[in-house]
């Protein structure tokens, strides 16, 4: 990383939203973001369902948030944002082992309270780091939500961008991933996002799901085909929910019906 860089990081402010259910821990956080310096914390919240508003409302760059909470749990609040994510978390608990599996799967950082000062200097680092990179913040808000649900293979969140926001999308509602040279849109019903991987990258992680390669371009959620028709001896064409179309060679729309027998 470049001095320069590091430098403009350094200068910027913070925009930080406190979420935990203990007013104490609130007011020792607050406390030692006021003396670590580079963040200004923009509003507080006492549980899942204020912290959703919340961030909703004030879109603040970093989030410090708690993970046992009354009404939903910390996960659940960033599974639950109607609008953009925040461009970095940091979970702050009491519970360990919930925070290492967040932080091994992504998150910005996790603090254990108590926390020491110079162990939110590093989470403010880091929180920064993230935010000179949204594309990559929302992949790893993604990745801790993947890593609260049961285990499995592959993620059940994927990223999208709108404009300069960043949306998490479940990929239940996700119809296909469609390129066009080197874009790849998400086409989730009647909405579409800039995907921010390649279709190859999407593909591999998506390994052993509903979704299968078409076409050199079209990647498809088989579990919104709705019908399947020959166009030629060599071709098929898909029709998705949402009236979505897809032309697939007769090969790979094949397998696409095989599919759709089990």
């Amino acid at each position: 990383m470049s001095q320069g860089i590091q430098t403009k990081m350094a200068e910027q402010v913070l925009r930080a939203l406190v979420v935990d259910d203990e007013p104490i821990a609130r007011q020792l956080l607050m406390e030692g973001l006021a003396d670590a310096g580079g963040v200004r914390v923009v509003g507080e919240a006492s549980d899942g369902r204020q912290a959703v508003e919340r961030i909703s409302a004030l879109q603040p760059d970093l989030v410090f948030l708690d993970i046992q909470m009354p009404v939903m749990d910390g996960f659940s609040v960033l599974s639950r944002l109607p609008g953009a994510l925040p461009r970095a978390v940091v979970f702050v608990t009491a519970y360990d082992q919930h925070a290492i599996r967040a932080f091994e799967h992504g998150a910005a950082d996790y603090l254990v309270k108590p926390v020491s000062a110079a162990r939110l200097r590093t989470a403010l680092d880091r929180a920064r780091q993230l935010c000179h990179s949204p594309a990559e913040s929302a992949r790893q808000v993604a990745a801790v939500l993947d890593s609260a649900q049961p285990a499995r293979n592959h993620p059940t969140k994927i990223v999208g961008r709108k404009g300069q926001d960043y949306f998490l999308l479940d990929l239940d509602e996700v119809d296909l991933f469609r390129a066009e040279g080197e874009i790849v849109w998400i086409l989730a019903g009647d909405k579409k996002y800039m995907a921010t991987q390649t279709l190859r990258e999407i593909e591999k992680s998506l390994e052993g799901t509903s979704f299968r390669r078409v076409h050199r371009g079209a990647l498809v959620n088989c579990g919104h085909v709705r019908r399947i028709s020959s166009i030629s001896s060599q071709r098929w064409l898909l029709t998705l929910d949402n009236a979505h179309e897809v032309v697939a060679s007769k090969r790979l729309g094949s397998a696409v019906r095989e599919l759709l027998r089990r």
